[in-house]
């Protein structure tokens, strides 16, 4: 669900008369629950879990996940070597003196230098774009697109990558123009407000270039889901159906939207890899980033993330134009062809504190599963569902591996969750522990 996608979202409590389908016939008493909890061993449990991986899968997932990890150095490698090869070959240089003479206006001047700039960028980035995203997605059976489908819908996102990057671009060479002193401060501002536009707003608009949006109708499956929204106040009164599966073999879903916006939507594998209560899983854990507000909680995470990386920013980029500015042509913070500069040591340090923003994001993630968890009401189907996306994730990794690499909660951390739920877990409004009555003079 990595694009994100980032966000996805959860919700709350659920009251059983609502649904009286998946009410227990037989309540547990208080007693008897306590002492199957403390026979329930959560910890074998989850083991038992894992064990039914067969080998080869987990082998094909480990390798897979574990790929993933050196396609992180590739990429940011040949990020900085583009910029190193923009700066040192001048051609950024001549990108900005083509852009002055093209225009007589500032932002203008940014808009002709960044056009030529992504393509440039693109063009280079191309051959480990297309194995990263086509290749390798069918070499381990992901993709279900052929080359030419595939190749439309990177041309649609790059231009809309175009169209939102020099407005981005415009927007920030302002600001470095007028603010040369606390640029880092109003560049921050920029940003956090550009990437509230992408998750709050760009889903709604972006998202149906690339796949349709139909009502699902199966009232099996909606009404449940509707009913979870309803006891968690979501603002929605209908769930869509996403064709997902002419593109990918992933489950996934999401709650977006604000200010009457929200909309509910699983994709079509969902609806044909997952049982009712796996599918209750995953939307009671998407409505929980909504009811958390994870999305508001991660921009302000990460504009700190970006305040902080725009100040390093401003301490290195001086130095380094003082030193190589006259080589390079680069005349300073203001001038768009210190760019690749710009993006060379903001991608270093984004690279650097990958571990920590991954951290970020992977506990709002486990907030959304135990939230989740508790509306839904379904470990098992929590279990099943992390089995399943353990087919791209992997399941069982060192702490180490799961600190820097994972910015969802592994499968064995999932399922290990689930099975302390299972353990203490009671029948709503019951306790294990027998009351007594106090003495008349205790009140």
């Amino acid at each position: 669900m990595i694009k994100p996608s980032i966000v996805t979202l959860l919700s709350v409590g659920f009251v059983l008369a609502v649904m009286p389908v998946y009410a227990d016939e037989n309540p547990v008493p208080p007693r008897a629950a306590a002492e199957n909890a403390s026979a329930f061993d959560p910890a074998a449990a989850t083991q038992a879990w894992l064990a039914t991986v067969p080998r080869d899968k987990r082998e094909k997932s480990d390798a897979y996940f574990e790929g993933g990890y050196w396609l992180l150095l590739w990429n940011f490698l040949l990020a900085a070597g583009i910029s190193i090869f923009l700066l040192e070959s001048r051609i950024s240089a001549r990108l900005r003196d083509f852009a002055e003479r093209a225009a007589k206006f500032r932002s203008l001047q940014v808009a002709c230098y960044a056009i030529p700039y992504f393509l440039i960028v693109a063009t280079l980035s191309f051959p480990l774009g297309l194995y990263e995203s086509y290749f390798r997605e069918h070499q381990y059976g992901f993709a279900t697109q052929t080359f030419l489908p595939w190749f439309r819908e990177q041309l649609i996102g790059f231009g809309l990558t175009i169209i939102g990057g020099t407005i981005l671009l415009i927007v920030l060479y302002t600001v470095f123009r007028r603010a040369p002193r606390l640029w880092w401060i109003w560049g921050t501002a920029v940003v956090v407000i550009f990437m509230f536009v992408v998750v709050f707003i760009a889903p709604l608009f972006i998202e149906p270039l690339f796949n349709t949006y139909n009502p699902l109708t199966n009232p099996e499956i909606r009404n449940p889901i509707l009913a979870m929204a309803r006891a968690n106040q979501i603002p929605s009164k209908q769930v869509f159906e996403v064709d997902a599966s002419r593109q990918t073999t992933r489950v996934s879903a999401n709650v977006s939207g604000f200010l009457g916006t929200t909309r509910i939507a699983l994709n079509d594998n969902l609806l044909k890899q997952c049982t009712l209560p796996e599918i209750r899983m995953v939307m009671a854990h998407e409505m929980g980033h909504y009811v958390l507000n994870h999305g508001a909680k991660l921009l302000t995470y990460f504009g700190i993330f970006i305040l902080i990386g725009f100040a390093l920013t401003r301490m290195l980029f001086d130095p380094a134009v003082r030193r190589w500015g006259v080589k390079w042509g680069v005349r300073g913070i203001a001038d768009p062809a210190g760019l690749p500069l710009l993006v060379l040591i903001l991608g270093t340090l984004l690279f650097i504190a990958t571990p920590f923003l991954n951290t970020v994001v992977r506990v709002t993630e486990r907030e959304a599963d135990a939230f989740g968890i508790n509306t839904s009401r379904e470990p098992d189907g929590m279990a099943k569902v992390a089995l399943k996306l353990g087919a791209y994730r992997k399941l069982d990794p060192t702490p180490l591996e799961e600190f820097i690499f994972f910015n969802h909660p592994s499968g064995r951390a999932r399922i290990r969750m689930a099975m302390d739920w299972k353990a203490a877990n009671l029948p709503a409004g019951e306790s294990p522990v027998v009351e007594t009555a106090l003495p008349p003079d205790s009140h």
